[in-house]
């Protein structure tokens, strides 16, 4: 069982980027998933999640109406587009699966490595 988060890198502010959350050993379909962040010196935090049925979705209010969460069940993968990033936005970005629709880190089962995001002239 495993998830693979990916697409981080360096970006200007203002820019866009799209993470992805592979799965593999298990399938997505039955699991919410979350992205958090965690920037340095700062706890981990929720930025989005999306149910595993109705695609019901919850953002963070910092992030609300720049980042998109989605899924594609057929690849087994959920998405991160995130536009109009701003310094702040720089962390670690993981994803996580879990039982049930909430932006508690505590209550997600399974957790990808990260992927470093950097908004930086």
């Amino acid at each position: 069982v495993q998830l693979q988060a990916s697409g981080g890198g360096l970006v200007q502010p203002g820019g866009s980027l799209r993470l992805s959350c592979a799965a593999s050993g298990f399938t997505l379909d039955y699991y919410a998933i979350g992205w958090f962040r965690q920037a340095p010196g700062k706890e981990r935090e929720g930025v989005s999640c999306i149910s595993s049925s109705d695609g019901s979705t919850y953002y963070a209010d910092s992030v609300k109406g720049r980042f998109t969460i989605s899924r594609d069940n057929a690849k087994n993968t959920v998405y991160l587009q995130m536009n109009s990033l701003k310094p702040d936005d720089t962390a670690v970005y993981y994803c996580a699966a879990g039982p049930i629709l909430t932006m508690r880190k505590d209550a997600y089962t399974y957790w990808g490595q990260g992927t470093q995001v950097t908004v930086s002239s």
